[in-house]
């Protein structure tokens, strides 16, 4: 038995009434559609009403299903101690797609819970149905710092389960979309915010999933959106059927989006294979960016690639321009996947004899060494796009004036600690945003002194 249909709704507390007093009130069409979704979810009877949420546990390379057989869930984070639930979780559910996301190497499970309460990303939705339903038993879902496409994978997963199962099954993705649409807003304002809202809106309407794909990773984190991969989950669940799509309701008066949106399921379409699609998409673009990469790139990437194939590093190519061999620089090596940083580590100074080695070591270490990310995988090298930055040497700035963030790097240092941001990067618009950072990375207190350089570099792709 599929999903027989799916839901797309915000989470703001002002929506409650005991939270909002009066407030709600300018959200009235969004209140309104929610009611509407709550009446369409009583209808179908759902013995299982699956919730993805981005405010339940969230880790950088797991999806975190909640356990345990019932949860408890309150307001009173939110100033109001007399709004409570009870939610009694699909225990058998949880079971089997454990077991289904392990089979399917999907990095998904019960472990690491660090709050059992029902968080509010959760608790307003439910707070909808249970007006008119509460014959279900419920699954919660976290979402990851992975990306696009394994939301979407792991929403095929839970698809799986449902039809294993037999369960009648409703899908909630629980999300708010930009939080930067007005500048006397509680995030201020981003051109991003109401551009994504627009976009994310029309995808909604028209059921167009791989437009929730698509999106940039730098364009999302500008328009500071919550609910994307959310979204995606429940894409990669309704992954291969024929939607009668809704965009129910938006607004966004307090400076956040919201929608409401609903799916139903009414039979089957193998053009809407959204993952296939996406893939094919990718190795296309993959291909021509490799054919057009210069000698830096192509040597990050014959650095990375043996290393993790062999556990060796690579000799270099007797083909190399003479600058890559002749010459001493500071180099930082990027990696990208699916739009999103995959590894950066660099050089502020030489530290071999040429930029080529620089490039040869600091490569490898972008790939396996960058603390932040697992070390890359043989299966990820073909989705890996590379950049290579070669540094100028720095030079003493008194000012933020001296900056440029299209044209310099910074560097920021205090005894022996120090920090890099290099220039021209998505998202970073003024040099005081710049020095932040980088004062961030290094571990420097805005109230510490601490010294600048600049430096400019060549970036090749």
């Amino acid at each position: 038995m599929p999903i027989k249909a799916a839901f797309i709704v915000p989470h703001p507390p002002i929506i409650l009434p005991e939270i909002g007093r009066g407030e709600e009130k300018k959200i009235q069409k969004t209140i309104d559609a929610y009611m509407e979704t709550a009446k369409r979810i009583s209808e179908i009877k759902p013995e299982t009403i699956i919730v993805t949420t981005p405010h339940s546990i969230l880790y950088a390379d797991y999806f975190h299903i909640s356990p345990n057989r019932k949860a408890k869930g309150n307001m009173r984070r939110f100033g109001v101690s007399g709004l409570s639930m009870e939610a009694e979780y699909d225990s058998e559910f949880v079971q089997v797609l454990s077991s289904e996301a392990e089979k399917a190497d999907i990095p998904a499970g019960t472990l690491g819970e660090r709050d059992p309460e029902l968080d509010h990303g959760t608790f307003i939705p439910l707070y909808f149905i249970n007006k008119f339903y509460t014959g279900y038993k419920m699954v919660r879902i976290g979402l990851s710092g992975l990306d696009h496409l394994d939301h979407y994978r792991f929403g095929k997963i839970i698809a799986d389960t449902v039809d294993k199962l037999g369960r009648n099954t409703v899908f909630v993705a629980s999300g708010d979309l930009s939080h930067k649409l007005l500048h006397d807003g509680p995030y201020g304002f981003a051109k991003e915010g109401p551009e994504f809202d627009k976009q994310v809106t029309e995808a909604m309407k028209n059921g167009d999933f791989l437009a929730f794909m698509n999106f940039d990773p730098s364009f999302c984190e500008s328009a500071a959106e919550c609910g994307l991969r959310s979204f995606i989950i429940m894409a990669g669940a309704l992954d291969g059927k024929e939607l009668k799509s809704e965009l129910l309701s938006y607004e966004g008066p307090f400076g956040v989006g919201y929608a409401v949106a609903s799916f139903e399921v009414t039979g089957t379409n193998e053009n809407r294979r959204f993952d296939i699609i996406y893939e094919t998409e990718q190795r296309r673009k993959l291909e021509n960016i490799k054919s057009s990469e210069d000698a830096y790139v192509k040597l990050a990437r014959l650095a990375l690639e043996t290393y993790v194939r062999t556990g060796k590093y690579a000799k270099l190519p007797d083909n190399l321009p003479e600058e890559m061999l002749n010459r001493k620089a500071g180099v930082f090596v990027s990696l990208k996947k699916h739009g999103h940083l995959r590894g950066c580590i660099g050089t502020i100074s030489p530290v071999t004899r040429n930029i080529a080695e620089e490039i040869l070591r600091n490569a490898v270490s972008a790939g396996t060494e960058d603390p932040r990310f697992s070390p890359v995988t043989e299966k990820e090298l073909d989705e890996i796009v590379y950049s290579v930055d070669v540094l100028s040497e720095p030079e003493p700035i008194s000012s933020m004036d001296e900056l440029d963030v299209k044209k310099y790097g910074v560097i920021v240092s205090h005894g022996h600690r120090r920090g890099l941001l290099l220039p021209n990067l998505e998202g970073i618009d003024t040099p005081e945003m710049q020095v932040a950072i980088a004062l961030q990375k290094a571990g420097i207190s805005k109230n510490e002194p601490y010294s600048m350089q600049r430096f400019e570099v060549v970036r090749h792709f």
